[in-house]
């Protein structure tokens, strides 16, 4: 049986925000690209798929993302094998593809719980339109639900799950939601609005092990008891996927692909881009691991210009928005570690919390204080003195 081979001038591995991204952008430069992804779904978009997708009050149409002209995708299908120097990948079925270039955006996949039971088959995780599809259809047969970990995707996939009528429990070793990242005012006010959605919060707690338990599972929590569910939720976080790119032979430190501001990894002719990459941000002076939306479409343009032979360098503050309990959240920083957290109230509901490090402002968080997110990024950007509370 003969293997097929194809040369093309991009090769771009994963569909996520910086997959997609990257493609367009190097369709735009005059190049054309295949995107291989093992998602068998089109390019869509994810973050409302714990939010209002999961609720019921979007569908799959909402989702899709553009698909260029000058892109080609292969979906359901692996890149098993990258060669660099030779500049050839090989494919799942025995295909190979030679490039002129490439780009890894491979993207994370979610944690499992590390204790007996934590892989239990009917455990489940949100990270693909695969996943959120189970997750709605097995929420549709549920009366109660347990989310483990308190980010923001176990807060709003909480919040959802509570809107589609089941009694749920978000379980998680911080004493509060998001209170390691936010700092504990914000903490409190995100677990006044999930409380105000009807979430039980157990905080300070952690999961010892898991238990099939006829149709639903018990949960034995380190010191506080058991804890019952039909729909067990686990949202402990992601590890970046770099197996591809470390056995390749790229440079990676800290579990990422270690790239500059380019894109560009230790390998002429690869760029990486996302949630795996280490990468230095030339306005910040060091490098940062982001795992937001926006910067993967962000690394994802950089990428794709760069690999058509143009100019250009992520250095902005990355930022995200969130909606949970109603309100949206926006957030920008740079994301590794502040040392102040001061919370400014504007009353009915809305606030401002300028984060800092040694004096200068490394981040802002707010909720219905548009400008000063807006003046909050361009503080972080110019290093400039913490706001005056």
């Amino acid at each position: 049986m003969s293997v097929s081979h194809e040369e093309v001038d991009l090769l771009v591995i994963g569909s996520g925000p910086a997959g997609v991204s990257a493609a367009a952008a190097f369709g735009e430069h005059g190049g054309s690209a295949v995107v291989v992804s093992e998602d068998v779904d089109r390019p869509y978009q994810r973050p409302p798929l714990s939010k209002d997708h999961l609720r019921g009050e979007s569908v799959d149409d909402d989702l899709w993302m553009d698909r260029p002209e000058s892109v080609t995708f292969r979906h359901g299908q692996r890149v098993v094998g990258l060669d660099p120097r030779g500049r050839t990948a090989l494919l799942d079925g025995g295909g190979t593809v030679g490039f002129a270039g490439c780009v890894l955006a491979t993207g994370s996949e979610p944690l499992t719980l590390p204790v007996p039971g934590g892989e239990l088959p009917g455990l489940l995780r949100l990270r693909s339109l695969a996943d959120e599809r189970l997750l709605r259809s097995t929420a549709a047969r549920a009366g109660s639900a347990v989310v483990v970990g308190s980010g923001f995707i176990g807060c709003e996939a909480a919040g959802s799950l509570r809107a589609l009528g089941l009694d749920v429990t978000v379980v998680s070793a911080e004493a509060l939601p998001q209170q390691d990242r936010l700092g504990p005012e914000a903490a409190e006010r995100i677990a006044g609005w999930l409380r105000d959605q009807g979430v039980a919060l157990r905080g300070g707690v952690s999961v010892e092990a898991l238990e099939a338990r006829g149709e639903g599972f018990t949960l034995r929590l380190g010191g506080h008891g058991e804890l019952a569910a039909d729909l067990v939720l686990v949202a402990a976080g992601v590890r970046p996927r770099v197996a591809l790119a470390a056995a390749a032979g790229l440079t990676v430190r800290t579990g990422r692909v270690v790239v500059d501001e380019r894109m560009r990894t230790s390998s002429t002719h690869v760029f990486a881009a996302g949630d795996i990459t280490w990468a230095y941000n030339p306005t910040a002076g060091r490098r940062l691991s982001v795992e937001h939306w926006g910067e993967g479409l962000a690394m994802g343009q950089v990428a794709g210009i760069c690999a058509a032979g143009g100019d250009a360098a992520w250095g902005e503050v990355p930022g995200f928005w969130s909606e949970i309990g109603g309100r949206t959240l926006k957030y920008a920083a740079w994301g590794d570690g502040f040392d102040s957290a001061a919370l400014t109230d504007h009353g009915d509901g809305a606030f401002t919390v300028w984060y800092g490090r040694a004096g200068v402002t490394v981040g802002v968080l707010t909720q219905d204080a548009d400008d000063d997110y807006e003046r909050g990024s361009q503080l972080v950007a110019s290093a400039a003195p913490v706001p005056p509370r």
